[in-house]
Order: C-alpha cells, then sequence, then structure tokens
C-alpha cells in the first residue's frame, strides 16, 4: 500500500488544491493532506483556523474514492527538523507531493521521494488572488469546490475577511496582527 503527503495552507481549499489531491488520489492507496500553518488565523494571509480548514478539506476529500486523513500542522521555524515534525504529526507516507522548491528541498533531503506536477490553472488558482476576490466583492465561489463556499458562507468567513482586511486609518497598519 502506498500513501502520499501534501502539505499546503489552503487559504482556501481551491479547484487547484482539487485537481492535485485528484491527481495524487489516482497515483496512491491512501492520500494524507497536511494542513500548514495550522496555528495561523484572521489575517488577510491566513483567514482561516485549522479547524475551518480541516471542514472544507474534509468535505471535499470526502467525494474521493480513497482512504484520506486530514492533519493539521503548525509551523515550526528550523527547516532541519521540519520534515520530522511533520512525520511526528501525520500517518506515515512514501511520497509526498509539492512544487514549493524548500518542500522538495526539505523532503529530498531527509530522503523522501517528492513527486512534482504541473500546476493547474495557476493564473486564476492562487489563495491571494481568491482572497482578493473575497474582499473586493468579485467573483470567487466558481474557483472553489462548492463544499469550501458552503464552509466559507456557514462561518461567516466573507465578512471575516473583509472585516480583517479593512483600514482602520493607520498607514504603518499590515492588518496581520
Amino acid at each position: 500500500m502506498t500513501r502520499g503527503f501534501y502539505i499546503g495552507r489552503f487559504q482556501p481549499f481551491h479547484d487547484g488544491h482539487r485537481e492535485m489531491t485528484d491527481r495524487i488520489a489516482e497515483e496512491v492507496d491512501e492520500v494524507v493532506v497536511g494542513i500548514g500553518s495550522a496555528g495561523a488565523s484572521h489575517t488577510v494571509r491566513n483567514p482561516f483556523t485549522a479547524g475551518e480548514r480541516i471542514m472544507m478539506l474534509t468535505r471535499v476529500l470526502d467525494e474521493l474514492d480513497k482512504q484520506t486523513y486530514v492533519v493539521p500542522i503548525e509551523d515550526i521555524d528550523r527547516n532541519s527538523v521540519w520534515v520530522g515534525h511533520i512525520q511526528s504529526m501525520a500517518p506515515a507516507f512514501d511520497v509526498a507531493y509539492s512544487n514549493n522548491p524548500l518542500v522538495v528541498r526539505l523532503f529530498e533531503e531527509a530522503g523522501i521521494e517528492v513527486r512534482q506536477s504541473e500546476m493547474y490553472n495557476r493564473g486564476d488558482l492562487k489563495g491571494s488572488r481568491i482572497r482578493s476576490r473575497m474582499i473586493e466583492g468579485k467573483e470567487w465561489e466558481p474557483l472553489v469546490p462548492d463544499a469550501v463556499a458552503d464552509v466559507i458562507d456557514e462561518i461567516d468567513g466573507l465578512e471575516r475577511l473583509r472585516r480583517i482586511a479593512g483600514d482602520d486609518g493607520d498607514d504603518a497598519t499590515e492588518n496581520d496582527h
């Protein structure tokens, strides 16, 4: 049995992430998805909590015909032990999936096979662009699975994101506190 690991912040989980999990599911028997930066929330860069992202992912991945695991992974600021940290938090896995150069390098240095794939519609499907569309009142729902849009609606995530992106009149504010 082969188990694959895929990590991302998923802020929010979008159709590009969905395409990647579908591709991974074609290659392995079980899929482990790590929610990176699990401790971060309520900022423009990371508006959703780990629990909310678990809801998003679980509802989407339930549609896969594979056993899936969703695991929150908190950040650590020591790249040399990052893979060990992930291994201590997730079910054992045989192969990691990423296109992030640092992530690829860290897994390879740890002796773990890494598979990369072409990005799916990266021009539109980028979390920062989707969050900007949400803040600006532009159409964003077609860029995420229906289950993700439902969770965002359920948690009033659109209003949260718009409020934390609001300007308090202080030019020095970066909206990330």
